[in-house]
């Protein structure tokens, strides 16, 4: 089992979303699976490893050269595999990944989690999609898919395939179809 994760690579975010990456990491390893993740090693990006890590976890990076040129890689990964572009990146994790949490984060974790579950909508895929989020971070995002599905631009299902989680325990139960 590899569950990929989806999380901020920003310096600047307050540590509890630093303590819940290093959570989910701990948590994803404690249940034998592998993580896969963007291959960063600062920030969320970075804790979620070293989480995984602490419990004996195998992790998997996957990074854009151009990203390991400014010393953005985690060269601590069991593999750390350097791809061409942003693109190739998000293709490798999909392929690698049996399931997809994603953390509080920005523009770059929203890209990444409408692109996934788009894809488990027009199944390209049928893995699990989860957010994790016990802060509320993304509640105005859950709200806005809620008023998008009521004026028919998010179609009846779709909102479904998407499972809202608060804790580490419930994410990774879900990733594994426990619940």
């Amino acid at each position: 089992m590899r569950i990929a994760v989806f999380c901020s690579s920003s310096p600047t975010i307050d540590s509890k979303f630093i303590d819940l990456a290093f959570e989910l990491g701990a948590g994803i390893a404690q249940s034998g699976a592998e993580l896969v993740s963007g291959g960063g090693h600062i920030s969320a990006m970075g804790a979620i490893s070293r989480g995984a890590r602490s419990q004996g976890g195998r992790t998997i990076g996957i990074i854009p050269q151009k990203l390991v040129d400014i010393e953005f890689a985690d060269h601590d990964s069991d593999e750390l595999i350097v791809v061409d572009s942003m693109r190739t990146r998000k293709a490798k994790i999909e392929d690698l990944s049996d399931a997809f949490i994603t953390l509080p984060g920005g523009l770059g974790t929203l890209e990444e989690l409408f692109e996934i579950w788009v894809g488990r909508y027009l199944k390209f895929h049928d893995k699990p999609v989860i957010i994790l989020d016990p802060h509320g971070v993304f509640q105005p995002l859950h709200a806005l898919v809620e008023h998008l599905e009521n004026e028919n631009f998010v179609k009846p299902g779709m909102r479904d395939l998407l499972h809202w989680t608060t804790t580490v325990e419930e994410a990774v139960a879900i990733a594994y179809g426990k619940k």
